[in-house]
Formats: structure tokens, sequence, C-alpha cells
């Protein structure tokens, strides 16, 4: 019993360390960010090469937000990440890289030159939201699902102020959508209204553009 009871001590006081850590992320993540400005989430694939259409398109679209004076906050790692926060910083911009400490894929580019590391995805996933005021989410993974539709559930619950949320790469996102529309408008499950929340540009001209409509900087 004794032996039990110091098992069960022990986890309590490493789960009250936990929440220490964890208020600490939160600090440090405030701290550096709360001077930022205007800034702009960009998502997609951590598997996207330089080559790729898509890493060029998002280079461009950062670029341009920089020179516009808005920051970039990406997930700090490679593939469009690294396209975002490439583009920023060769725009002269804050080019803020989120890194999130994973076994594999998720390493650190070069190209952010303001840079936190988390150890929990909840504190990062609320640094995107709570310094952003528009989302562009470019084609990926799971991880660019999570950020996507996390956002339209806080702006359509009304627990955060609506921005603009938009998806770049119309031929990526069209399966999405038109399931959307077929299934889950069709059956309920969300209003057609609710897709305006969605706005879908591939220009990276038009998604600037669409961008200042909600600020001037």
């Amino acid at each position: 019993m004794k032996e039990k009871q110091y098992l069960v001590d022990a986890l309590s006081i490493e789960e009250s360390w936990r929440m220490f850590r964890i208020m600490a992320e939160f600090v440090e993540a405030i701290e550096e960010l709360s001077q930022l400005g205007f800034a702009v989430s960009i998502f997609g694939s951590a598997r996207v090469t330089p080559q790729d259409e898509y890493y060029k398109k998002t280079m461009d679209l950062a670029r341009r937000l920089a020179e516009k004076g808005f920051a970039v906050i990406t997930g700090g790692g490679p593939g469009i990440m690294e396209a975002a926060n490439r583009g920023a910083a060769e725009g002269g911009g804050k080019s803020v890289g989120m890194n999130i400490r994973l076994p594999f894929e998720q390493k650190p580019n070069s190209y952010s030159n303001v840079n936190i590391d988390y150890k929990y995805f909840f504190i990062r996933k609320v640094m995107f939201v709570k310094y952003a005021m528009a989302y562009v989410i470019l084609p990926g993974g799971f991880g660019t699902m999570d950020e996507f539709f996390e956002a339209l559930t806080l702006i359509q619950t009304k627990r955060i102020k609506a921005f603009p949320v938009i998806l770049m790469g119309s031929d990526y996102w069209s399966g999405l959508l038109e399931w959307m529309k077929s299934t889950m408008i069709r059956e309920g499950k969300i209003l057609p209204e609710d897709l305006d929340l969605i706005q879908v540009l591939d220009d990276p001209d038009q998604v600037v553009k669409h961008i200042q409509k909600f600020v001037i900087i």
C-alpha cells in the first residue's frame, strides 16, 4: 500500500509541475508575439519541395504580405512553412516560425527571424489564432486540416471574432468543398451560410487584396 501511495503522490507532483511548464510556455510565447502587429498564419504540407508549384506560390504570397506590412506566422517546419518563412524574410518582414517538437518530420527551417519552440500542441494552436488576423490554408495533410477546421469551428461558434479563412489551391480543395455541400449541408450537419466563412483564391495578389479589406496598415 505504501508503494502504491508513493506512486500516486509522485504522479500528483509531476502533474503539478506540468502545469508550471504549460504556464511558462504560454508566457514565453505571449511575450514574444505581443508586439507582432498585424499577422497572417499560413498552413500547408511539410512534404512540399522547393520545386513544387505551391512552394513557389507560398513564397510569392508571403513576400507580398511582408511588403504590405504583415507579419507571417507558420509552424516553423519544412515545405509550405519554409516557403512562407522564406518569402516573408525576403520581403523584409517578420517571419515567425512556431516549431513543434516531434520525433519525425518536423525540423525548424532556417528562414524565420522570430523563433518559438513548443512542446505542447494546444499552446501553439492558441497562438496561431490569437495573433493572426487571417488564415491562409494551402494543400496539406492532417495538421493542415486540423488548423482549418479549428478556425472554422471557433468562428462558427463565435468563440473568436470572424476573420478571413482562405483556401489556396482550388483543385486540391474542390473535392472537400463539394463533399461539404453534397453531404454536410444536405444532411443538415452545417448550414449553407457556414460555407461563406471560406474563401477560395488561387492568386497570391488576390489573397493579399482580400486580407487588406479587413485591416488598414
